[in-house]
């Protein structure tokens, strides 16, 4: 069952693909999405399928294309497939398919790879963009439309950082514990042992965004930054009554931690029944 071409050039919008990405289709059919991203887009890629027909018909048509050197096809199980070169990754799985492969997504696709579905969802991993589109060409459904699911990879945000900032003029040190689940983050903050509000906490690959507001004055930091190895770098915007500024931003991770995603593994056959009933 192929992807309507519509579907396929909004999929690859919705991603930015670009002359520099590497994008990897999983379930590739008859190749039309790793063509059109070569041919339209500039990018490079493969997809993987395991009937062998359409594997050679899509090189058949990458060549027709002239994009044969930048859309390659293998008959190839997608479980067995080495995703860690992808800057994209698009799918087209039975919704049963996408949650045996989600661990694997998150655990080898580097921080800020892209991922596009079509139809099928990750169970409760959220997409971070989804939208349904009119579908004219469609073999299946009677409606004639499919739905589109977007998600970024998130880097890790979770565990204990510190780092140190001016607060009414004097050196302040601070302290964040965070908690993640997939690209969800929550926290408590301590600023010389006195708790701060954390708002608007986001996480996109590994930039990450929060809101921290003093309670003793009516002021509000906003930081933003990219997640490193070992820290974090970036800039904080302080604004308040009297005081309107920007400062650098450089935090340490002192405690590391996991996601909570990271201890996923294939759902069993029952958990898999049950993952599809909260769909």
């Amino acid at each position: 069952m192929q992807t309507p071409q519509n579907v396929v050039d909004r999929m690859l919008q919705v991603a930015h693909v670009g002359p520099g990405d590497y994008v990897i289709d999983l379930g590739s059919g008859d190749g039309r999405m790793v063509i059109t991203a070569a041919k339209k887009y500039g990018a490079r890629g493969f997809g993987v399928d395991l009937d062998r027909r359409l594997v050679e018909l899509s090189n058949r048509l990458a060549a027709r294309a002239g994009v044969a050197d930048r859309a390659v096809f293998y008959e190839r199980n997608l479980y067995d497939t080495d995703l860690t070169a992808a800057s994209v990754v698009t799918i087209y799985l039975l919704p049963e398919v996408n949650l045996m492969v989600r661990p694997k997504l998150l655990a080898t696709l580097k921080p800020g790879t892209r991922v596009v579905s079509h139809d099928y969802n990750m169970g409760d991993w959220p997409p971070d963009q989804q939208m349904v589109l009119d579908a004219p060409d469609k073999p299946v459904g009677r409606d004639k439309t499919s739905k589109v699911f977007f998600w970024v990879v998130p880097g890790n945000a979770a565990g204990k950082w510190r780092w140190r900032l001016p607060v009414a003029g004097k050196p302040a040190d601070f302290e964040l514990v965070v908690s993640q689940n997939f690209q969800t983050v929550t926290g408590s903050v301590m600023v010389d042992g006195v708790a701060w509000t954390l708002e608007n906490a986001r996480l996109s690959g590994v930039n990450i965004s929060f809101i921290l507001n003093d309670p003793r004055r009516a002021a509000r930091y906003e930081f933003t930054g990219r997640i490193g190895d070992h820290g974090i770098a970036g800039t904080v915007r302080v604004t308040g009554a009297t005081v309107q500024r920007q400062l650098e931003w450089d935090a340490t991770r002192t405690e590391p931690g996991a996601p909570a995603h990271a201890a996923l593994k294939k759902p069993d056959p029952l958990e898999l029944q049950r993952m599809q009933q909260m769909q």
